[in-house]
């Protein structure tokens, strides 16, 4: 995966989290989410983020979906 995002069973119950800190993805995918600009996150919300952190946790969630299986059962 990205050298930016780091699982670790210790932190966060294993969840995906940016690496060197205790900041979860699904955290700041929800402030992307919600239209808060990359600026606006580093600044108001986690300072020790880099843009590429954030860009790193959207990536991380497109190789998630990436790697999905989807099967449809027919109705």
């Amino acid at each position: 995966m990205n050298e930016r995002i780091a699982v670790d069973p210790a932190v966060h119950f294993g969840k995906p989290c940016v690496a060197g800190t205790r900041i979860p993805v699904q955290s700041v995918l929800e402030l992307v989410r919600e239209g808060i600009g990359f600026s606006d996150i580093t600044r108001d919300y986690y300072p020790e983020l880099t843009p590429e952190d954030i860009r790193a946790c959207i990536q991380y969630a497109i190789d998630v979906v990436s790697l999905e299986d989807i099967s449809l059962t027919p109705s």
